[in-house]
């Protein structure tokens, strides 16, 4: 069999054999073989979706999670693997359906009002997530002696470069290589000599940590659910797969794009938490991950002390271009303009403007002397976790258009019970989360 791949451009698409184009054939003879080049042309969105996340705020959260209370909260993380992969199923389903992003989607099925109130929602939170990324790699490079009135500025330069080449191909190269370097998170945690077994029995088997339960801990396990399951997430992948152009008869390997992303960032996340754990078991308290590095070096040594801090750089690089993207494709989707990696800037200067705004606001507010940037990281992550139920909602909702997906494509019964207990369980913990700001005390 003899498959035809060309390239328009810097335009990928997707042909009738499902597999992305390029200039010259390929011939496949066997189905696997088939099989194996169209995965690979579809993967990519499910990967970088989750391991974005991964960001500068989930390092400092896991990493808190593991230096207060041990490999304790290591069971949420086995949790919030399905949940995860439920919810980005389907984000991708519904882009393959409708080839639009989700804000677009919201304005078209609910109007305007509530596609203004889930735009704004999304903006707010992706700049307040966008200074926090900047944040990271200020205080990662500053432990490695750079000053931040050099790093912050070079940083945001490097990742407005990094998408106004037009051409989606490559950014998405280059972003996936930056999720394969979080690998090496996995290194630090061996080189680190956890118990292994405790690690086993921890994850396996929910428990919380000895004493009462606190309000610290009810925030971390809220920050947690936050950084793990983000609102923007929905918007990206959903524009990505609209981006790629896949179709129906891509949806399998979207959806195992998407279950490798979800696996794949769950067992980084435990890492980090295994990281943190150093420090809990030998008294070391921290406030940011770059502290913790600086501190455990003597013990640990310098590779596990760079390692750290080169890793919180590269997540705050890979969480500021996915949630930079995430915002000016939704933003270029309601405002009508040309949205996509594939135009060049002077093609579409709306879209690539709102992203260098992005990227350079942020940029300068992490400049501003004295700014508690520790706090901001650890606040965000609970303000996405309030947000996160209402943005699921919308989402639900839509799956269950069948004007929109046919009677073939739309949530299934278990689809629904899935998905409807993953709300009423986050809708639990925004109010808890409420309870202990208005009654400080309940949880003392």
């Amino acid at each position: 069999m003899r498959l035809n791949l060309h390239q328009n451009g810097n335009d990928m698409s997707l042909a009738n054999s499902n597999v992305a184009v390029m200039e010259r054939g390929v011939v496949v003879r066997k189905r696997w073989q088939r099989s194996l080049l169209t995965f690979f042309m579809v993967f990519g969105p499910g990967l970088i979706v989750m391991e974005a996340d991964n960001d500068a705020g989930a390092v400092s959260t896991y990493m808190q999670a593991g230096g207060q209370y041990g490999l304790h909260l290591l069971w949420i993380l086995l949790l919030l693997l399905p949940i995860c992969y439920f919810v980005q199923e389907m984000v991708a389903r519904l882009g393959i359906a409708t080839g639009k992003g989700h804000a677009a989607m919201i304005y078209e099925r609910f109007g305007k009002w509530w596609g203004r109130f889930s735009l704004f929602d999304l903006l707010f939170v992706n700049f307040l997530t966008l200074i926090t990324e900047f944040a990271a790699i200020s205080l990662a490079l500053s432990a490695l002696g750079i000053s931040p009135y050099v790093s912050v500025p070079v940083a945001a330069a490097g990742l407005m470069l990094m998408v106004i080449t037009g051409s989606y191909l490559r950014w998405e190269r280059t972003v996936i290589v930056l999720c394969l370097v979080d690998l090496t998170w996995f290194v630090i945690a061996f080189v680190l000599h956890p118990a292994w077994s405790e690690v086993a029995r921890n994850t396996l088997h929910p428990n919380l940590p000895p004493g009462k339960i606190g309000s610290g801990l009810i925030l971390l396990i809220i920050a947690i659910v936050g950084t793990t399951i983000a609102p923007w997430q929905l918007f990206f992948q959903q524009s990505c797969v609209a981006e790629k152009r896949l179709r129906f008869a891509d949806l399998k390997w979207a959806r195992l794009d998407t279950l490798i992303g979800a696996a794949f960032t769950v067992l980084v996340a435990g890492a980090m938490m295994i990281a943190g754990n150093y420090g809990f078991q030998h008294g070391i308290h921290f406030e940011d991950p770059a502290q913790f590095a600086v501190a455990i070096a003597p013990a640990a040594g310098h590779f596990v002390r760079n390692g750290i801090l080169l890793l919180m750089v590269n997540a705050a690089v890979l969480g500021t271009t996915a949630i930079s993207l995430a915002s000016a494709w939704a933003y270029g989707e309601v405002k009508g303009w040309q949205h996509s990696l594939h135009k060049k800037i002077w093609e579409a200067p709306g879209f690539y403007a709102t992203y260098i705004a992005c990227v350079g606001a942020a940029a300068a507010i992490v400049l501003i002397p004295r700014m508690p940037l520790q706090l901001v990281i650890v606040s965000v992550q609970v303000f996405a976790g309030l947000i996160l139920p209402s943005a699921i909602i919308f989402l639900q909702l839509l799956l269950n258009d069948r004007a929109l997906l046919g009677d073939r494509w739309v949530n299934r019964p278990w689809n629904n019970w899935i998905n409807w207990t993953i709300i009423v369980v986050l809708f639990a913990l925004s109010l808890l989360l409420a309870v202990q700001v208005v009654l400080p005390n309940l949880f003392s």
